[in-house]
């Protein structure tokens, strides 16, 4: 459960199994050694019946869960990772049906239980039977030489082999009950005190004393630790704190403690959290993780897991040792599975219960940019690994993308995506926002189309987040790719559409003979935004760098004379210079889109302006302007830092930076959750946590949280995000995961598996 980093220094590493150019050399930069961490998820069970009431659950020797509730004792059945099981009557041993078990108890790691007539148990060849004639116990503990604690109410008794060796009370209802067994003495809980009661006599003595007690647990370093209603405290073997109340937690309303493998393992109303070494908390809340909200109780479980009781069902957490590589290796599977559409890279929608057999493959505005993501993840995994599957996949994802500029009839424009025909209502979109746009060409538009090919329709309006995911993926086939036929077919879309926009005064003209929405990179449009709208920066940023990679992949001076035109007669090195402090809202005599555009930071133009990186400082057409790069690409990540996200950071790590801060860019693909469905998450709720001023960025905490305690794992969404709903849907790990560590690999900042 503990999570580490190794860093270790790279003096000419050999970064990729295909020599890079040279504008990639770097200087000394830090490398993660990607050894083995313990990486958790969860496997689910669910009631079967709504009224049923969980109260125990426990693991024995033979890794046989049991579960104790108001139907008797019960075990999870067949539940697997992403395909919950179910609790079911546990039926092994017929007669135990009759039984009316009050407790559970795992004595000797043995199942032991307690009726109204005996302490007894199916272990031992049946012979323990220990009558405690309290017909009204509900609590069993168990202690040396099979001696038994039965409390009922506020009354206890000592019993070994039905003899009652002492009795007592203790003035209210015993919650709970712990035996230690270096002193030899139980220790009782109730709601307002902690009573040690001797094993030979029963002699009791009060050790602690506070309000709202709930849950305890003894540690193995003596001492321990007792749960109230607003936070816990920790306690040496004399009751006296070892460290005050502690109530900035996920949820202070606690309802159960256990100390499971030195980790201390809390239970509360909204979910259940791990106390980390670094003070910090591991939550695991929401059906990422658990069945139902509130945790009814904490036990170890089978193979290192930690068993999560809840209202409506069990959580297993698991933990599993793996390297990042092996992480990846897991999320290929899933995207080859479930996540090509027509070799396009999507996202499963409509989801019915989390079942991931109801769910479809969803078109998306943004499939040429999800997608070129994912063949950027795969080809740099084959120029690392040489992975003639990751070549394949690379090769069939290209084609999909390269259908996209064929499908249109026109050369050079490319649609946002294709389905057969018949699927989608061809229908005029109308969107009231571009009421206030000075260009009045695009109200009425229709985005679907036949093709030539009557079984197949497209989707036009392609965007500038679009043309950036063609553009990323076209310049690493262009670059990288080691097949010529598919390396110049990637050349000639790249050329195709970059002098289709050239041609068209540097707009995305659509199949009706208008610029797109959001297709204009022309200085009539950018320059007219004042300074601080970030449109202005991104476009120039991003057509200089479309620029660019043009004429260094075909060799036209075309391209390279528009691009220094652009920087040096229409302020575009400028624009793309400025630095990011100077970006914010519209001033209040601006006008309506351009304070549209700027009533907060989008964070897709985060992933617009990385990947164009990509074709901005590799393809640096001097020196001088190398430099310039380098500082604005150094400028928006020192903005984007607090995100602390792999991609961001490898990007910026592409450029020779060493201080890109690899030790969170690994912190971000080590806590990246396995289950990628978009379940209902909520963290506002959270004590845990340092909110400050929502600021024009988006920030509204002091740090992210992990990206498996978050809604938002796309990296164009706002990642400080604390709440959002069940979204039905399955996100791909294509461009979420695979892009950021396979990059990683491919700059040679993260290592090959290392054995230990």
């Amino acid at each position: 459960m503990r999570k580490s980093i190794l860093l270790v220094s790279a003096f000419g590493v050999l970064l990729s199994a295909c020599q890079k150019p040279e504008r990639l050399a770097k200087s000394k930069q830090p490398v993660y050694e990607d050894v083995a961490y313990l990486q958790d998820y969860a496997v689910k069970y669910y009631a079967e019946g709504e009224n049923v009431e969980f109260k125990k659950v426990f693991t024995d020797r033979n890794e046989v869960i049991q579960i104790l509730s108001s139907e008797g004792l019960m075990i999870p059945d067949n539940g697997h990772f992403q395909y919950p099981g179910k609790i079911r009557k546990d039926q092994r041993y017929l007669l135990m049906g009759d039984k009316k078990v009050a407790d559970l108890l795992l004595h000797e790691n043995q199942f032991v239980y307690l009726d109204g007539e005996a302490v007894f148990s199916n272990a031992w060849a049946g012979k323990l039977f220990s009558r405690h004639g309290m017909p009204e116990a509900d609590l069993v503990v168990g202690g040396r030489d099979f001696t038994f604690l039965v409390a009922s109410g506020a009354s206890f008794s000592l019993v070994q082999d039905s003899k009652v060796l002492a009795k007592g009370e203790v003035g209210a209802d015993i919650l709970d009950g712990k035996y230690d067994a270096k002193a030899g003495v139980f220790y009782l809980l109730t709601e307002k005190s902690v009573i040690r009661v001797a094993a030979l006599g029963g002699e009791k003595q009060t050790v602690y004393e506070g309000a709202n007690l709930r849950a305890f647990d003894l540690l193995a370093s003596g001492g321990f630790v007792v749960a109230r209603g607003e936070g816990f405290v920790i306690l040496d073997a004399a009751g006296q704190m070892d460290q005050p109340l502690r109530s900035n937690l996920p949820w202070p309303e606690l309802t159960a403690v256990r100390e499971i493998d030195g980790m201390l393992w809390f239970g509360s109303t909204r979910g259940a959290f791990m106390l980390k070494d670094d003070g910090k908390f591991n939550y695991y809340y929401g059906e990422r993780w658990l069945p139902g909200e509130q945790v009814v109780d904490i036990a170890a479980g089978p193979e290192g897991s930690v068993l999560i009781l809840t209202d409506k069902g069990l959580g297993q957490i698991r933990f599993e040792w793996m390297t990042l590589e092996e992480k990846a290796l897991r999320y290929e599977k899933q995207v080859r599975q479930r996540h090509i559409r027509y070799g396009i890279n999507s996202n499963l929608s409509r989801l019915s219960g989390h079942d991931l057999a109801t769910a479809e493959n969803g078109l998306a505005d943004s499939d040429n940019l999800w997608t070129g993501m994912y063949l950027g993840s795969q080809l740099f995994r084959y120029l690392v690994t040489q992975s003639e599957e990751a070549k394949q996949n690379c090769i069939e994802t290209f084609e999909a993308m390269e259908r996209l500029h064929h499908i249109t009839g026109v050369k050079g424009l490319f649609g946002r995506t294709f389905e057969r025909s018949g699927h989608y209502e061809f229908r005029k979109e109308y969107r009231t926002y571009v009421e206030d746009f000075w260009y009045e060409g695009y109200n009425d538009n229709v985005s679907w189309n036949h093709s030539t090919d009557p079984e197949w329709d497209w989707r036009a309006s392609a965007s500038s987040d679009q043309t950036v995911g063609q553009i990323f993926a076209l310049i690493l086939m262009g670059e990288y790719m080691d097949d010529e036929e598919y390396r110049q077919r990637a050349i000639t879309l790249l050329d195709d559409m970059m002098g289709y926009i050239v041609a068209n005064n540097y707009t995305l003209v659509d199949v009706d003979g208008k610029p797109s929405l959001w297709g204009f990179w022309n200085p009539e449009h950018i320059n007219r935004f004042q300074p601080m709208i970030g449109d202005r920066k991104i476009y120039s940023s991003n057509l200089v760098a479309f620029l660019q990679a043009a004429y260094k992949l075909t060799g036209k001076e075309l391209y390279k004379e528009k691009a220094l035109d652009l920087m040096q007669n229409h302020g575009y090195l400028e624009n793309l210079a400025r630095p990011f402090k100077e970006i914010g809202p519209a001033p209040a005599d601006a006008d309506n889109w351009s304070k549209m555009l700027s009533e907060e930071w989008n964070h897709s133009d985060d992933e617009m302006y990385f990947l164009a990186y990509w074709g901005l400082y590799p393809y640096a057409l001097n020196d001088t302007l190398r430099e310039v790069y380098r500082e604005a690409i150094k400028d928006h990540w020192e903005f984007e830092r607090p995100e602390k996200n792999a991609l961001w950071n490898f990007c910026y790590a592409m450029t020779g930076a060493e201080d890109f801060d690899l030790e969170e860019s690994v912190w971000h693909l080590k806590e990246f959750p396995l289950d990628m469905i978009e379940y209902k998450t909520e963290n506002s709720h959270r004590k845990d946590i340092v909110h400050v001023p929502v600021n024009f960025w988006g920030q509204n905490t002091s740090e992210v949280l992990p990206p498996d305690e978050r809604p938002e794992l796309k990296h164009n969404r706002n990642l400080f995000t604390l709440d959002a709903p069940d979204r039905k849907s399955e996100l791909s790990a294509g461009d979420t995961y695979l892009l950021p560590y396979w990059m990683g690999r491919y700059l040679g900042v993260i290592s090959a598996p290392v054995k230990r």
